[in-house]
């Protein structure tokens, strides 16, 4: 069955003392397109979270939101290198004598001086934080595919009502198309012969003649197309593979066939259930472009 291109899936995972919290989100486009977001420390995780996406979304704009989120307060171990601050004080001391500047500094200002403030951290394990980033993708990419899959009964249920009417409207062309042949070798006959009334001719030649305009109004091979195209489609539309694109091309052949089936019939009832046909084909067309 098709699926939509618009999906949102949430999942987390632990590791390290940390939680991670994965998004996934997805809207309509005409390829594929990763965006993933996640905080600088974790960029390792880049190419495995961007393949494992890969395997379930095959088109679509897609946004992947990695958060971390720490358990505990074991976040690391501030020190200060009192010798080094005093060795700065000092220096900073003289610096105000020789200069003859008023200088007060302040415990605040050691801040901002390299080293004398620094933080012990406890090594992370990468290993595990991608695993338990990993853990939480597949949960969200298992909601998120959860979700296209319902919206894609909905697309189905929706494209599906759409080609029954088109059937029943190209039945109703079908029906008619004799009649159409007929009426204009008729009429083209009685002109030909009106015209020619008083100039000697080859009858056999005259009906070759009609028989060739006649075909030019005759729209079997549009109509046997585009049945087969609408056949085609109820495939795709139960296809497991992405069809979006495949879906796209057929429906711009269909409104090809309509359009010269339009343009030939030469009829004023064709015409009116042609115009009722591209309307459904635009409305399959729109559907179109949420199928991934």
């Amino acid at each position: 069955m098709i699926k939509s291109m618009t999906g949102y899936g949430g999942g987390s995972g632990e590791a390290s003392g940390k939680t991670f919290s994965v998004e996934v989100r997805s809207v309509n486009h005409r390829y594929s397109d990763f965006n993933i977001k996640y905080p600088r420390a974790y960029s390792f995780a880049e190419d495995a979270v961007k393949k494992a996406a890969n395997e379930v979304i095959k088109r679509g704009k897609v946004d992947i939101f990695i958060n971390v989120e720490n358990k505990d307060s074991q976040g690391g171990v501030v020190k200060v290198d009192v010798e080094l601050a005093r060795g700065y004080r000092d220096g900073l001391n003289l610096l105000s004598d020789v200069l003859n500047i008023s200088y007060e500094p302040k415990a605040t200002d050691f801040l901002r001086i390299p080293d004398v403030f620094t933080v012990d951290k406890p090594e992370d394990d990468d290993e595990a934080i991608l695993g338990a980033i990993l853990s939480a993708l597949g949960e969200a990419l298992s909601g998120f595919d959860e979700m296209r899959r319902a919206e894609g009964v909905r697309l189905y249920d929706d494209m599906s009502e759409r080609l029954d009417v088109i059937e029943e409207l190209t039945a109703r062309i079908e029906e008619r198309a004799p009649g159409i042949v007929l009426e204009y070798r008729e009429r083209i006959t009685a002109r030909m012969k009106e015209l020619m009334a008083d100039i000697p001719y080859d009858e056999a030649r005259l009906m070759t003649e009609v028989a060739i305009f006649s075909d030019k109004v005759n729209v079997n091979e549009e109509i046997v197309r585009l049945k087969s195209h609408i056949s085609q489609m109820r495939l795709m539309l139960k296809s497991d593979e992405p069809v979006g694109r495949k879906l796209d091309f057929l429906i711009q052949e269909m409104n090809r066939e309509i359009n010269t089936t339009g343009s030939k019939s030469n009829d004023l009832e064709t015409a009116r259930i042609v115009i009722d046909v591209k309307a459904e084909i635009e409305k399959l067309r729109e559907q179109c472009q949420n199928v991934e």
